[in-house]
């Protein structure tokens, strides 16, 4: 096993999400989500920030997301305009990546943000 996954733990259980542009009733197209299913995976916080927007702030966290592998193509596949969502909590995915050359684990760089 690769050292970059040694200590993985997939003890947190997140919702594969895909975006769905839907007619909006006005000629145009609103997003929703369509849930692709359930993955585990290893959540680690990466780096946060706080940002002043104005009238509020806005607190954007990083985390790396680990998961089990799957084949390019796959809907289980998680890609960089899909998220995971645990309960009320989003997390935006950036990047994905292979941890090694037989693809056995992905690494999802992944952002949750919040207004405050």
């Amino acid at each position: 096993m690769s050292p970059a996954v040694k200590a993985v733990t997939l003890s947190r259980k997140l919702v594969l999400e895909r975006p769905l542009a839907a007619p909006d009733g006005a000629g145009g197209f609103a997003r929703t989500w369509e849930a692709l299913g359930t993955v585990w995976a290893d959540v680690r916080l990466r780096s946060g920030r706080e940002r002043d927007g104005g009238d509020m702030s806005l607190s954007s966290v990083r985390y790396k997301i680990t998961l089990r592998g799957a084949p390019v193509g796959s809907q289980m596949r998680p890609m960089p305009d899909c998220r995971f969502r645990d309960g009320a909590r989003i997390f935006t995915i950036e990047a994905v990546a292979e941890v090694d050359g037989l693809g056995r684990y992905l690494i999802c760089h992944a952002t949750e943000e919040e207004a405050q």
